[in-house]
């Protein structure tokens, strides 16, 4: 009697040991299905299959672009005669040029304005496209050039000055004065443009 009572609790706790041992296992299996179902078996949702797929398109993408790039770079070359790719450009028109002489008076030019307390200081410069005879002759009466500077911007008021327009008056004026000078000097008159390298109301 004592037998068997001794033998009821071991296969009871034996049973326990299976049917956890047998849970365990069933609940293992069906994590493994799961997982396996989520992540291993459809491609479509393989993160590592999605990072793939970006990175095959960014190459096709890139690849695409480099092909407009030489398609294009192809239109702009073209083979001459000796079979060395030339470069496709627009010619530059021919055009009479001239060269352009430049001279600029040393020292700026101080004078009143016309009715007005305030002074102008400006540094001159002319040019022309004729022979550098022209600037020669310039330099040559120097003294002559400055005098009538001088006295044609002592003409001038505050508000004949202001402005570019003001600025554009006064260089037209001067240009004509310093021609018509060098005529009276019996050179040829060919300053061309006059400009202004400082330009200062004080």
């Amino acid at each position: 009697m004592a037998e068997e009572i001794e033998e009821e609790p071991k296969k009871s706790g034996l049973i326990k040991i299976v049917i956890f041992a047998v849970a365990g296992i069933l609940l293992l299996v069906i994590g493994l299905g799961i997982g396996y179902l989520m992540f291993g078996g459809d491609p479509e949702t393989d993160p590592s299959a999605e990072v793939n797929q970006i990175i095959q398109g960014k190459d096709k993408v890139d690849q695409e672009k480099k092909a407009i790039e030489d398609k294009k770079k192809l239109e702009d070359e073209t083979e001459g005669e000796d079979g060395i790719l030339k470069k496709n450009v627009k010619a530059i028109p021919e055009t009479d040029s001239y060269e352009t002489t430049y001279f600029e008076f040393p020292g700026d030019f101080t004078t009143n304005l016309k009715g007005s307390r305030k002074f102008l200081q400006v540094s001159v410069g002319v040019s022309t496209q004729y022979d550098e005879q022209v600037m020669a002759t310039v330099d040559q009466h120097q003294l002559a050039m400055r005098s009538e500077i001088l006295s044609t911007i002592s003409d001038f008021t505050e508000e004949d000055i202001s402005g570019s327009d003001g600025k554009k008056k006064l260089s037209k004026k001067l240009l004509k004065v310093l021609n018509v000078k060098l005529e009276t000097l019996k050179e040829f008159p060919g300053i061309e443009d006059v400009y202004f390298t400082a330009f200062i109301l004080q």
